[in-house]
């Protein structure tokens, strides 16, 4: 369970003897219904997690073009660049993350505002615990 308040449990029925070890979409199976329904869903989940203040999500686009566009031109500078920014990810993340474990946020609450699953949000939160 997200925390996103998704009650769907629609099924999609797969005859497996017909598609064998094939992938599906070699197999010709319509995976409208599946694909509709799992857009859905993350439409749900993006919908109740945080959202980025506007001058820092314009700040990531930048930071994205500029890599893009770095790598065409100097590949080992934007994957040095690139290497930079996960270390400040990581760095920041790991003291966030600490702050919430030490204030007793949930993880269902770190789940539903990170908009991923609740498994996940655990081993965010014990992580942080071993430091």
């Amino acid at each position: 369970m997200c925390g996103c308040g998704w009650r769907g449990a629609a099924e999609y029925l797969l005859d497996w003897h017909a598609i064998g070890d094939r992938p599906l979409y070699e197999a010709d199976v319509d995976l409208t219904g599946p694909l509709a329904h799992w857009t859905a869903y993350l439409s749900l989940v993006r919908d109740k997690a945080v959202a980025l203040p506007e001058q820092l999500a314009a700040l990531l686009v930048e930071i994205t073009e500029q890599l893009t566009a770095m790598a065409a031109v100097a590949p080992l500078a934007a994957l040095r660049a690139a290497g930079v920014l996960e270390r400040v990810a990581a760095q920041v993340g790991r003291e966030e993350t600490g702050a919430l474990c030490d204030g007793g946020v949930s993880a269902e609450t770190v789940a539903t505002g990170l908009g991923t699953t609740r498994s996940k949000a655990v081993v965010l939160l014990l992580t942080a615990q071993d430091r």
